[in-house]
């Protein structure tokens, strides 16, 4: 029998690639790295087709045309983190490629960025720094949270996470989800569940922390824009496309939006032309939500689990067996 070969793309693996490699290579396994910027396309992965058995990826576009190209050697996409919005699942599942991912992965980080965005807006820091550093003394006006309210698109395990937060600030919360929330998290934490117009139209602080899928796709768009309170703030730490961009510019630009946190795009990464880089009430960072070490390691060798599990090679008889029982 060959060597399994796999492709490795994950480019929060790949600089750390001395310390995995070693391993992959310990289990019989041949190890392809191209260059990766943010994520493989599909024209790149198709220059790949035929050559591995099993991938170690982040957010690559594992599109119906890809799976058909690699199959039938390819038998194991193992995703790093949790969304596989980017994977042809319907694909997978016809040409037998098992699918990989770490559920869960990044809750506390995502949850503290989008608690972070929400402080920055109240209480105005960034811009009071910003004015203090041009030499003005400048008392912006701000705001205490126990004053706001919060509305929460997509109450998942981030979601929830988020709740948490903001209702140990005393904001009110609403909530709006296409699937029904357990009730007993709905008594403990206080948010009120509502229809997607009602949330939009009451909500101080937007935070958009859905899965992508086709009823999310931009979801946020201009109607649901123009529906949106005066002033409010739009915050994104879940996916770029379920916001439709040039809409939130333009609400931006007309000031009935009164700013946007983002940690994604449509486009990733962000384009140089893009008028969201010169918008003062707005905050950006490069996809970056989930950045913690300790969730990172977990990732790891999770990801490295489920890429071993899905080519049938048996790992519990290792010297890693620790960290790859950390995450089930």
């Amino acid at each position: 029998m060959n060597q399994p070969t796999i492709l490795l793309t994950a480019p929060y693996m790949i600089p750390f690639l001395d310390r995995f490699r070693p391993v992959l290579e310990g289990y019989g396994l041949e190890v392809i790295v191209p260059k990766v910027e943010e994520r493989m396309e599909e024209e790149d992965l198709l220059r790949y087709a035929g050559q591995f058995d099993g991938t170690i990826c982040g957010d690559d576009r594992y599109t119906a045309r890809v799976i058909e190209a690699c199959a039938p050697r390819l038998k194991v996409i193992s995703k790093w983190g949790t969304g596989i919005d980017s994977i042809d699942k319907e694909a997978c599942a016809r040409f037998g490629v098992k699918i990989g991912n770490t559920p869960n992965a990044f809750t506390l980080p995502v949850a503290d960025t989008v608690m972070g965005y929400i402080l920055a807006f109240a209480r105005r820091q960034p811009w009071m720094d910003a004015a203090m550093k041009r030499g003005e003394w400048q008392k912006i006006p701000g705001r205490s949270l126990s004053e706001c309210t919060l509305g929460v698109i997509g109450v998942g395990n981030i979601g929830k996470a988020v709740a948490r937060r903001a209702r140990a600030f005393g904001m009110a919360v609403l909530g709006n989800d296409i699937v029904e929330i357990d009730h007993v998290f709905l008594a403990e934490s206080g948010i009120r569940m509502v229809p997607l117009e009602e949330l939009l139209a009451q909500a101080d602080f937007i935070s958009v922390n859905a899965d992508l899928n086709p009823t999310s796709y931009h979801l946020i768009n201009a109607d649901a824009l123009a529906k949106v309170k005066p002033g409010a703030v739009l915050i994104n730490t879940a996916r770029g496309p379920i916001v439709d961009e040039p809409a939130l510019i333009d609400a931006l630009r007309s000031g009935h939006l009164g700013g946007a946190a983002l940690d994604v795009f449509e486009v990733e990464p962000l384009p140089a032309d893009s008028p969201l880089l010169k918008m003062e009430d707005v905050m950006l960072a490069p996809h970056n939500a989930n950045s913690s070490p300790a969730a990172w390691e977990r990732v790891h060798w999770n990801t490295i689990r489920n890429l071993l599990d899905g080519l049938g090679i048996t790992h519990g008889d290792t010297g890693n067996t620790e960290k790859f029982g950390e995450l089930r």
